[in-house]
């Protein structure tokens, strides 16, 4: 008898946690199409930000750069968004500095 119990236990419990990771999983894909979207807003600010820069200065900000690797993150999400893969992949490396 009390291994019926723990087997209606252990039933209610996975399926009680079941819908819970299906909403974790829906969660987290909305939060990672949000993400993409602020990355093409970024690209805008970038442009914006690019066309106000002074030609004068002896160090320049390289708008090229942050754009390139924005593009690798905005690309890989968005990669993963379309096909959820399980095996590991190779990720480019980001530039990070963006001083010339």
């Amino acid at each position: 008898m009390q291994y019926l119990i723990w087997i209606a236990l252990s039933l209610t419990i996975s399926l009680s946690t079941s819908p819970v990771a299906l909403a974790d999983t829906e969660a987290e894909r909305e939060a990672l199409t949000r993400l993409v979207y602020e990355i093409r807003l970024l690209e805008q600010l970038i442009q914006r930000a690019e066309a106000n820069a002074s030609s004068k200065t002896r160090i320049r900000f390289r708008y090229d750069w942050l754009r390139q690797d924005l593009k690798l993150i905005r690309n890989g999400v968005q990669a993963h968004l379309d096909v959820p893969d399980t095996a590991p992949r190779i990720v480019p490396s980001l530039r990070g500095d963006y001083r010339h």
